[in-house]
């Protein structure tokens, strides 16, 4: 059986879908994580360090005009409470406010106040290095990092701390009524793991057991289902033919190992029933034919040892006549007993099919002719005419001359035995197609309906109804024979009745192809 093609393979199938759906799960992931962090500012729009701070001077000026009173400081954080990036607030009145979930650096802050400041949201003399409640920051000089537009550089600033701290940020100016009130710093550097873990660890772990579970459904249901699906019906049938049911056939949906496994497994069961049929015929056939040879060999020997007692027998006076009589008996019934013998060995040497069977074209006019000829005293006896009618003197078949004869032969002998004196009995042949047919028929009884079906069974006679007979039973094996030879040729015989006459067989064989020698 040839292998499947690779995308109808189980192996394939299976491989190719357990990707599919762990691409898909990779996928949903990495959206979901992004999604959550919002560390992609390409696809993401507004979410770029600069942008956001520039998003949330935006709202500043929006409440800071609007709501002057409200509190920034919880605004912000209910506003923007899982912001990706530490960020903070530096208002004119040198508040600092920061996102309470990414704490700010101090250098953050001192550089959003020197921004401020060169922005002109502080007043002068101002000392840029206090932070909230009027503490120095502790640890910058002069300098500036940002304009009104956060990129120009301040005035007044040295050292390098409060320069790195500038470097690491992205500032936007808060203005109201064209006044700067404020300055929003966002930090560019990425924040620490630490901080990652805690604000997005609870929600990926909870997302990612989500997707894996539905992940194992969506793998259990498209992919190993179907194959576990298919195999247990296999198994089933398997189980099944293993408790006796050899009728049993697996599905053979599909064109994957499965399906072919399936397809083995059914002809393997085909065959086994087959085999097992055979062998039961067979059994029964060896019982009936023990049955039917206990049967038919004891009447003869009874006979035979009937009148060898009585011809013993000192006491029994018999006359030589009798005595003769006895002894004709006796030879009859040891030669009926040696023609079932010799028929008994025919039998078994044709259906065991062990010997060798050498073919020759085989004419059917001589056939015919020899089978006149063997038949002429009986004919002559009994004033009983045997015609021949051949479409073609030139038809030939395949086979052994002598077992076709042999076939022929018996035919005629049970027409002969059927047939009433005066009757007639034809023989003729003809070809039909690639066929050679030759039928035997008489005008005797016929044979009853009931009984056309089982004329070639061994030891089969129905004698009985076909009265009017002269010659003797025969030993029930004479048409068995025939049709073990007609099988051996690969031909066929059937037995039929002809409308008004008696009984009509048929054989129909193989018209010749030329010289061969064959088991």
């Amino acid at each position: 059986m040839p292998d499947p093609v690779w995308y109808r393979s189980l192996y394939w199938r299976i491989a190719l879908g357990f990707v599919a759906v762990l691409a898909v799960l990779l996928s949903v992931q990495a959206a979901v994580f992004l999604l959550v962090t919002g560390r992609t500012a390409a696809v993401w729009p507004g979410r770029s360090p600069a942008e956001y701070a520039q998003l949330i001077a935006s709202d500043l000026s929006i409440v800071m005009a609007e709501q002057p009173a409200r509190d920034l400081d919880v605004y912000l954080n209910e506003r923007y409470p899982g912001a990706y990036r530490a960020f903070l607030v530096v208002t004119r009145d040198r508040r600092t406010i920061f996102g309470r979930r990414i704490p700010p650096s101090p250098l953050m802050a001192r550089a959003a106040m020197a921004s401020l400041q060169a922005a002109g949201g502080l007043g002068e003399g101002v000392d840029p290095g206090r932070g909230r409640g009027g503490r120095r920051g502790g640890g910058v000089g002069a300098g500036g990092s940002g304009g009104a537009d956060g990129n120009a550089p301040g005035r007044g600033w040295r050292g390098g701390g409060a320069e790195a701290a500038r470097l690491t940020s992205a500032f936007a100016p808060v203005r109201v009524a064209g006044v700067t009130v404020a300055m929003v710093a966002v930090s560019l550097e990425v924040p620490p793991l630490s901080s990652t873990l805690s604000e997005f660890g609870p929600t990926l772990a909870v997302e990612a057991m989500a997707v894996l579970l539905f992940g194992a459904a969506a793998s259990a249901l498209l992919v190993f289902r179907p194959a576990r699906r298919r195999l247990s019906g296999l198994q089933s049938a398997v189980q099944a033919f293993g408790s006796g049911r050899s009728d049993v056939r697996a599905p053979e949906d599909g064109g994957d190992e499965v399906a072919q496994l399936a397809r083995s497994f059914n002809e393997m069961a085909a065959r086994l029933e087959e085999r097992a049929k055979a062998l039961a015929e067979a059994d029964r056939t060896r019982r009936q034919l023990l049955a039917d040879i206990s049967h038919e060999l004891s009447t003869p020997l009874a006979a035979i040892r009937g009148y060898v007692e009585t011809l013993g027998m000192p006491d029994v006076p018999l006359d030589s006549a009798t005595r003769a009589r006895y002894l004709r008996i006796v030879n009859e019934e040891a030669e009926r007993l040696e023609h079932m013998i010799g028929d008994l060995l025919d039998l078994a040497k044709l259906e065991g099919g062990r010997r060798e069977c050498v073919t020759e074209p085989v004419s059917i006019s001589q056939l015919l002719a020899r089978v006149q000829e063997r038949h002429v005293p009986a004919l002559l006896d009994r004033s009983i005419t045997l015609d021949i009618s051949l479409s073609d003197e030139g038809l030939t078949v395949d086979g052994e001359a002598p077992r076709l004869e042999q076939a022929l032969q018996n035919l005629a002998s049970n027409a002969l035995r059927h047939t009433p004196e005066g009757g007639r009995i034809r023989l003729e042949a003809h070809a039909d197609g690639p066929e050679v047919v030759m039928v035997v028929s008489d005008t005797g009884s016929g044979i009853p309906e009931e009984h056309l079906a089982r004329v070639f069974d061994r030891f089969y006679k129905v004698d009985i109804s076909r009265t009017g007979t002269a010659s003797p039973s025969g030993t029930g094996l004479g048409l068995s024979i025939v049709q073990a030879i007609v099988r051996q040729h690969r031909g066929s015989v059937t037995a039929t009745n002809v409308p008004g006459a008696g009984a009509s067989f048929e054989i129909r064989l193989p018209a010749a192809m030329g010289p061969r020698s064959e088991m």
